[in-house]
């Protein structure tokens, strides 16, 4: 599928979708559209998402900074501003044909991951500094609905590019590596 300029894949997960976003490029640097409502208006795009997107964030995370994994109960559109990751995806939704899945991919500027509402979303960062940007559909809020698991679960078989140590908080949360461990058994 194209949309005006932009290549959607689709994944081993359903529902999420990769794009490659359009750019110009000429001598003073690169223009990359990041979002635009048009796009959103295409039928299998427009049916998974709520609305205009409600809360925008960006995170700045060192080389081997692990964020994740989160599915909260919110669509989201992921994407690198600078630097780059290994982002890594887990279909946490229990009533989905791809429970269990887990997928990943190379981020970089022009990559974007749509993230349907309990997915699993995390990932590493393989720059000295790597600029991640979350927009939502909902606004997030304390005690909202959603799950994690540990980014290190094992039966994830998740191959993180950067050794990790577990005991380095600049890697690795407490709270992330204090997260559920995933388990084949729950697959």
């Amino acid at each position: 599928m194209d949309i005006e300029g932009v290549a959607v894949e689709t994944t081993a997960i359903e529902g999420l979708l990769v794009f490659r976003l359009k750019q110009v490029e000429d001598p003073r640097g690169t223009v990359r559209e990041f979002y635009r409502a048009s796009q959103w208006q295409h039928d299998e795009l427009a049916s998974r998402v709520d609305g205009p997107w409600a809360q925008v964030n960006i995170t700045e995370s060192r080389r081997g900074a692990i964020r994740g994994l989160h599915g909260e109960a919110m669509n989201k559109l992921v994407g690198i501003v600078s630097g780059s990751a290994l982002g890594a995806y887990l279909d946490a939704r229990e009533d989905s044909p791809t429970y269990g899945t887990v997928h990943t991919v190379a981020l970089e500027k022009g990559t974007q991951v749509f993230v349907p509402k309990g997915v699993c979303n995390g990932f590493q960062s393989l720059s000295d500094e790597t600029q991640y940007l979350y927009c939502f559909d909902t606004e997030w809020r304390p005690g909202m609905p959603g799950t994690a698991f540990n980014p290190l679960s094992p039966d994830l078989g998740i191959e993180w590019p950067v050794p990790v140590d577990v005991e380095d908080p600049a890697q690795v949360s407490v709270k992330d590596r204090s997260a559920t461990v995933w388990t084949a058994a729950k697959a």
